[in-house]
């Protein structure tokens, strides 16, 4: 059985994540979305609701499980006996860091392989870092995050316009 590991912090998933994640369901037996929880962080949402997210947002996908896990990925995949290891590429500015961390990762964890996808165009400008921006000055987001995730972010900001339960602005 082949399975990936796909690892991020996901605070918020975003669109991107979610193409990432539903292409890599293609490709394997089974994908585990492993949520990093960093304690020198402060997340916007706590590892539970960043797991009922995702799961909610990928209920669909009957091989995708969410996990979370702390220290390092390839202590957690040699825990778990994972080999591969899915990530998304958006533009060449990603590739230095993924590069270096697929490299670091196989020197640990010899039996490694990680896979890169790159992500879908219309979601190549998305990151998590600049949702969480967004949130903070409280602009619209809607067409970047999953449908769950945006009334999950309204809610826990304030953000709720009662009438139509779209982001006030």
């Amino acid at each position: 059985m082949r399975i990936a590991v796909y690892p991020g912090s996901f605070d918020p998933m975003t669109k991107g994540h979610l193409d990432i994640i539903e292409r890599g369901s293609k490709m394997f037996d089974k994908l585990v979305v492993a949520i990093l929880v960093n304690s020198s962080k402060t997340p916007c949402f706590t590892t539970l609701e960043r797991m009922e997210m995702i799961e909610e947002s990928v209920k669909h996908l009957e091989n995708v499980q969410v996990e979370h896990f702390e220290g390092l990925l390839v202590h957690y995949m040699e825990k778990n006996n994972y080999k591969y290891v899915l990530r998304g590429l958006r533009a060449l500015a990603d590739f230095e860091n993924e590069f270096q961390m697929a490299s670091m990762n196989k020197k640990l964890y010899p039996e490694i392989e990680v896979v890169i996808l790159m992500t879908n165009i219309k979601y190549s400008f998305i990151s998590s870092t600049l949702i969480r921006e967004i949130i903070k000055f409280g602009g619209d987001l809607k067409d970047m995050v999953p449908e769950l995730v945006y009334k999950k972010i309204n809610q826990k900001y304030g953000r709720v316009n009662d009438e139509d339960n779209s982001a006030v602005k």
